[in-house]
């Protein structure tokens, strides 16, 4: 056989063999360092920040952190909230408003409950994660508790505290940060936010531009105590700022209190996170500044790293961050000073375990069915709720009421109400029982138990009361029909409906689920 032959049949083999071979699979490429949970947090922070776009980087500083899908980060909530349980995001247990909680004084007691929250907060959050939704009150961050001092009851926000005394405030607020954050050496299982920062309580129809003119003496002693004890003491992750000014500078545009104070003398490393609007009420209420750029500047170069704007709950009111990116055009900020602020939320996310595998993370096994309101948390609300109580006065030992009595009257316009049970910033709960409810099933059927209203509320109020569907109709004539005609939207009402149907009655409680399965359960 010629050598000429040999090369073409070895040539041949070689061309078939290449066709019968597998193609070389592609390469998964490997996970950015950001994703890598061995790695130090700081240097998955630069890591992350290295790939971000200025315009990506300012839409992660607001309340609705916006997703960033080529990095395959997720819309991140920070607005949730849980005061006294997890509130707004559905059917959850209720604990005692804060003032009760603090009139258990029992720090114990007080972590315990926030332990129970915070339960089932991962619970619920997982729930919603794993059906894709990352919306408003289903995220990790909580703005509690609110640990300002009541001096004035006009306020009218006083039961969202735990009272007058700065001391007891610290105490019980501390006990609410650790419950709240956990004990876990590397994560956070959710971050607490003491609010607000600082000397916020009243006038209510004035926060917006009210300014709190008081002494040092009364700053330190009175205003600022709790703060230091929940940042210093208890490690909270997050601080929200003010609507009012403090001496004469908005609270979230005041380098003072949130550099010199907070981050220097406090030595905090969180973030600060700003009430809902009040960057805006910068340039818009308080007028220290022009524009949302300059107002936006201030807020940052002070020290807020969030914004929660009005654009964050209203409907073509954008926020005031958004402007950002023109102020490093006009020179008022850098973007390292972006990249700060950056720095310290993604910090917040990274110890929340959000770009960590589900395995790496303690709580990602919780679920809804065995956390939320289970019998352990139930009776925990019972123990909290009864602590609670203070009696003030009882002359003649007249409770406990004997039993046997013939008659039970129980007077007032709150007596067959559970709404009134709640509070501010409550959760939805499962069981409530009126107070009517309670006496009747403690009386027992031998006992006559009678309620009457007494009178209203206040001057003018009157309690609503739901339209029966008897009342209900459309059309007219002999066209007329029972039931409510609904047009139903997705969001804002624009554009056409998503549908329109008669309803016999309107009965829905959105905690329960939507009241149609082509509307957004949110």
């Amino acid at each position: 056989m010629s050598s000429r032959r040999v090369s073409l049949l070895i040539a041949l083999a070689l061309v078939v063999g290449a066709l019968s071979s597998p193609a070389p699979r592609a390469e998964t490429p490997p996970d950015p360092p950001f994703r890598d949970p061995e790695l130090p947090i700081e240097r998955r922070i630069d890591d992350l920040i290295g790939r971000l776009t200025l315009d990506e980087k300012v839409s992660l500083m607001v309340e609705r952190g916006s997703p960033i899908p080529r990095l395959g980060i997720p819309a991140f909530p920070w607005w949730n909230e849980a005061l006294h349980g997890v509130a707004r995001a559905g059917r959850a247990t209720v604990f005692p408003q804060a003032i009760g909680l603090a009139a258990t004084w029992d720090p114990a007691l007080m972590q315990r409950v926030a332990t129970a929250i915070s339960d089932e907060a991962r619970a619920m959050h997982n729930d919603a994660a794993r059906r894709g939704k990352r919306h408003l009150y289903q995220g990790l961050v909580f703005w509690s508790p609110n640990i300002n001092i009541v001096r004035d009851p006009r306020w009218g926000r006083g039961h969202e505290t735990y009272g007058e005394d700065p001391f007891l405030t610290g105490v019980m607020g501390a006990a609410f940060v650790k419950g709240m954050q956990g004990d876990d050496a590397r994560l956070l299982k959710t971050v607490a936010t003491a609010k607000h920062f600082a000397v916020h309580s009243g006038p209510e129809p004035l926060r917006h531009r009210f300014d709190a003119e008081i002494t040092d003496a009364d700053l330190w002693d009175t205003y600022l105590p709790a703060f230091r004890t929940l940042v210093v003491d208890a490690q909270a992750a997050s601080v929200m700022c003010a609507y009012n000014a403090v001496s004469g500078l908005p609270a979230c545009g005041s380098p003072e209190l949130l550099d010199t104070i907070l981050r220097s003398h406090w030595g905090f490393r969180g973030y600060v996170v700003s009430d809902c609007g009040a960057v805006q009420d910068i340039y818009l209420e308080h007028r220290v500044r022009k524009t949302a750029a300059e107002g936006a500047a201030m807020a940052l170069r002070a020290g807020t790293d969030l914004e929660c704007g009005s654009g964050s709950w209203a409907a073509g009111s954008p926020d005031a961050f958004a402007s950002l990116t023109d102020a490093v055009a006009q020179g008022l900020v850098r973007e390292a000073d972006i990249d700060q602020a950056l720095r310290r939320l993604l910090h917040a996310q990274f110890r929340l375990g959000v770009y960590d595998p589900p395995a790496r993370v303690p709580w990602s096994g919780y679920t809804r069915e065995a956390i939320v309101n289970s019998p352990a948390h139930r009776a925990l609300a019972l123990e909290a709720a009864r602590k609670s109580i203070v009696l003030l006065k009882n002359d003649g030992a007249a409770l406990p009421l004997r039993r046997g009595l013939g008659t039970i009257a129980v007077i007032g316009p709150n007596a067959a109400a559970t709404e009134v049970l709640k509070g501010n910033y409550s959760g939805t709960a499962i069981d409530p029982v009126s107070v009517l409810d309670g006496i009747r099933a403690a009386a027992g059927s031998a006992t006559r138990v009678v309620h009457v209203e007494g009178g209203p509320l206040a001057a003018g109020v009157r309690r609503l009361r739901p339209v029966p569907a008897s009342a209900l109709f459309n059309g007219s004539g002999s066209a007329r029909t029972p039931g409510l005609r609904g047009s139903y939207y997705d969001g804002f009402f624009e554009g056409a409906p998503l549908f329109t149907r008669v309803d016999p009655e309107v009965r829905f409680d959105w905690a329960d689920g939507a009241p149609d399965p082509r509307l957004d359960d949110d």
